[in-house]
Order: structure tokens, then C-alpha cells, then sequence
């Protein structure tokens, strides 16, 4: 096991009607913000109604920007920041799934800076202080409403970048199930698909002796696995959908990761995808690391190790100990299978993405060939290509 630091200053406010909670913790921290969500699916809820009567019973004054879109756009987080100048605003808070929350923390961070927001996901800069966030979650997805991570996409070169930092971390946020059951099928399948790519990339490990980690991923995957089909068929049912919410929040807050080395080259990958095509980051993510897998699986007897111990544990494969190789494929085949059956595509080419822009994709995933990617096993921009042209 690794050395290692875990501190997450995130509260959560977990359950039923917890929304209406939201005026009262707000106001610990300001008396005017920026209240940041999508589009008119929080108004035909009624959620924007609780959440606004809740904020003026405390007191607490809101400017509002919505439009907020998957795979957030640059051009609306430097909108969002010269909102948040003009009003004098110290405080954002985010009604929605990953792309409101990741835009409002890229907000927090670009309206002390004197430079572009940009800079930060660009690697020019690394923000010194940022405005306190806290949010209300509305799709188990992301994990950002208790990650220190935010992901934009810069339009100007399809551009799709990360920027991690403790700052940016929420304050506080609320998950009440019953905010999710009205989610389409594909965006609750999309939102487990983004989940495991988060538990895989912490799962897919060269570290050894962290089976404490292992088994709190393998368990997060597999209630994901028994809880999501549920969710799907029976779209009001809380128990399953708090199960997902709270696994998806456990799978980003950073515990899954502790004492291990992590891979990330999956989702570097899909955000060059993401960045070009804008399909959805779960369903690029659902094609991408069946892909990755494949490629990687047998480099050395390290990684065939860990695969057989995927497909054992998370799948119940039944080991084949005269054919590693073979119990290896079984477990990348079941997870194929899982993600087919809650209606993720596994083929870049059910996404409408052909084959012209691989080389472009990898190009720009390791800066033009400059540096590789992944800590399982480092991939250089030829690696990328192959794992691309497999995933078509």
C-alpha cells in the first residue's frame, strides 16, 4: 500500500426532501449567489421551486445562469464569471448533474484570477483560491458533488480538459434519491457507466497489498451492477436509486483511491471523444474502457493477474487456472454484456464516430506524442491509436 492523505471537507445531506435544507446551509456561508443549473427539467419538477423558496426563507438574495450542458462549455463558465463579478457574488450554487457543478467550480475558480479560466485546465496555472460551492444533485454521474475535479470543453479546438484541486471541492451538497426518478433510461445507464469508469480507473492498479481498497471498489461495482437494472425497470424505486446515488458520490470522493496508484488513460481518451463529437462522457466511457482493457490486459503477469481477479470477484467468473487469459476475457466480456444490457453502446461506431479522426484523438491525448498516459500501463499516442481503432 502507498503513502497516502484522505481529507474531504464535503458535507453530504443525504435522503428525502433534503433539498429544502438548502436555504439554511447557504446562508452559513453567504447572503447572495449564483444559482447555476441546466435547462427547464428542474422547473417542470418543481425543484426549482423548493430550491428558490428555501433560499428566500433564509434569507439569502440569487442571481441566476442557467444553460448549463453536457460536456460544459468555456464559453458559458467566463459568462458565469463576469456574473459573479458584476454582483459581488462569493458563492455559486449548482442545481444539477456533473456538467452544472463542474461549470460552477470552473466559475469559482476563475473569478478571483486576474488571467483566463483556462489556464487552469490548459496546465498554465494553478488556482490559489476559489469561491465556496456546494450543490444539490439531481444525476448520479460525475461524482463532482464531492470531487476536488472539474471537466470543460474549450469550443475554440474541441478541446475537453480536466482540472483537479482541493478548492474546488463543494462546501456542502444535497442527494435525495427521489430527484432521480425521472431520469430517462439513458441517461441513468449513462450515469452508471461514468460511475465504474471512476471505481476501474482506482481498481486497475500496479500497487500491490491494498486488498482493503480492492474490496470497497469491488464492492461499489457490484452494487452498481445489481442496482442499476433495477433502476431502469422500476424507475421510482428509492431503495435502488439511493444505492447508485451514494455509490456514485463513494466512487469520486477520492476514498476508493486511497493507498494505490491509479490508471486515468480511459478517461483521457474519452474526453478527446467527448471533446469532438459531444456524446455523452458514460456512454463514450462505456466504449472506451472495454477497449482499453483489451489492449492492456496481458503487457505483463502483473495485469493479467489483476484482470482475473476482476472477473473473479466483480463478475463471478470461475477461475480457469490453466488459462489466466481465458478467465481475463470472460471478465471484459461480462462487463461488455452489463453495459449492453442497460442500453450503453460498446462500438465507437454506435455513436456515429468513424475512423478518420482516431490519429487526431490520440495526437491530442498526449500532446502531439509528447508524454504518454495511464498508470496501469503507460500509452504513448501509436497505443492510443490501436485502443481506439478496437473500440471502433
Amino acid at each position: 500500500m502507498e503513502n497516502f492523505v484522505f481529507q474531504n471537507k464535503t458535507k453530504i445531506i443525504f435522503g428525502r426532501d433534503t433539498e429544502s435544507q438548502v436555504g439554511e446551509e447557504t446562508a452559513q456561508y453567504a447572503k447572495k449567489v449564483l444559482l447555476h443549473y441546466g435547462g427547464g427539467s428542474i422547473k417542470k419538477s418543481g425543484l426549482y421551486d423548493r430550491v428558490t423558496a428555501s433560499l428566500k426563507k433564509a434569507g439569502v438574495d440569487f442571481v441566476e445562469l442557467s444553460g448549463a450542458q453536457p460536456n460544459p462549455r468555456l464559453s458559458l463558465i467566463r459568462k458565469g464569471i463576469d456574473i459573479c463579478r458584476k454582483e459581488n457574488i462569493t458563492f455559486i450554487l449548482a442545481v444539477g448533474g456533473g456538467s452544472a457543478i463542474d461549470s460552477a467550480k470552473a466559475m469559482a475558480a476563475g473569478v478571483p484570477y486576474n488571467g483566463d479560466v483556462w489556464d487552469f485546465y490548459c496546465g498554465k496555472a494553478a488556482p490559489e483560491k476559489a469561491l465556496d460551492v456546494a450543490t444539490v444533485l439531481t444525476i448520479p454521474a460525475a461524482g463532482s458533488e464531492s470531487s476536488p475535479s472539474s471537466v470543460v470543453t474549450n469550443e475554440d479546438g474541441d478541446l475537453k480538459r480536466g482540472l483537479t484541486n482541493d478548492l474546488l471541492r463543494p462546501v456542502f451538497s444535497i442527494l435525495n434519491p427521489t430527484l432521480t426518478f425521472t431520469l430517462p433510461p439513458y441517461q441513468t445507464a449513462c450515469g452508471a457507466a461514468d460511475i465504474m469508469a471512476h471505481i476501474m480507473e482506482r481498481y486497475f492498479t500496479t500497487t500491490q497489498h491494498a486488498d482493503f481498497t480492492d474490496r470497497l471498489c469491488e464492492a461499489a461495482m457490484k452494487s452498481i451492477i445489481h442496482n442499476v437494472p433495477v433502476c431502469i425497470k422500476e424507475p421510482e424505486n428509492y431503495d435502488a436509486r439511493a444505492e447508485v446515488m451514494w455509490a456514485g458520490c463513494v466512487a469520486h470522493n477520492d476514498l476508493l483511491g486511497t493507498g494505490r496508484n491509479q490508471d486515468w488513460a480511459s478517461h483521457g481518451i474519452e474526453h478527446e471523444i467527448s471533446g469532438i463529437y459531444d456524446v455523452a462522457h458514460g456512454a463514450g466511457l462505456a466504449v472506451v474502457f472495454p477497449a482499453w482493457m483489451k489492449y492492456v490486459y496481458k503487457s505483463n503477469i502483473s495485469n493479467i493477474n489483476r484482470f482475473v481477479q476482476f472477473a473473479s470477484r466483480v463478475w463471478n467468473v470461475e477461475i480457469d487456472f490453466h488459462n489466466q487469459e481465458k478467465t481475463a476475457l470472460a471478465g471484459i466480456a461480462a462487463l461488455e454484456n452489463f453495459l449492453s444490457s442497460i442500453g450503453m453502446p460498446i462500438r465507437l461506431k454506435e455513436m456515429d464516430v468513424g475512423s478518420d479522426r482516431l490519429e487526431e484523438m490520440a495526437a491530442k491525448c498526449t500532446g502531439n506524442g509528447t508524454r504518454t498516459i495511464g498508470g496501469f500501463m503507460p500509452l504513448d499516442k501509436n497505443a492510443i491509436n490501436e485502443i481506439l481503432k478496437i473500440a471502433l
